[in-house]
């Protein structure tokens, strides 16, 4: 978990997260940090699919991390405390690319 400065905000993964991160997809905590931080404002997605559906809501996105890795990341937002808690990272398949193209205007490819 990283620390947050002043109003920036905190990204949390929990232990099995992050070992599922690293161990499934061989993705590290700082590049789904990257990953927040090089995503356009805006174009995070609901996942609706009901096995997904939380109180506040899964959102995703893709995004390349700074060495131009493509990921989709999923996540849960609470305002109040200015926290992203990190559901899954992974590279996305061909799909999940076409949607959020489709979705957000963006041309994003691997």
């Amino acid at each position: 978990m990283t620390q947050p400065q002043d109003n920036e905000p905190r990204f949390v993964i929990s232990p099995k997260i992050l070992a599922k991160l690293n161990e499934k997809h061989a993705v590290t905590e700082q590049e789904v940090i990257e990953c927040f931080y090089n995503s356009d404002d805006g174009d995070d997605l609901e996942d609706t699919r009901e096995q997904h559906q939380t109180l506040p809501p899964t959102l995703w996105f893709l995004a390349y991390t700074d060495k131009g890795r493509l990921l989709k990341v999923c996540f849960v937002f609470q305002e109040e405390k200015q926290t992203f808690y990190v559901k899954s990272a992974y590279e996305p398949n061909t799909a999940e690319i076409t949607l959020f193209n489709a979705l957000t205007g963006k041309d994003y490819y691997y």
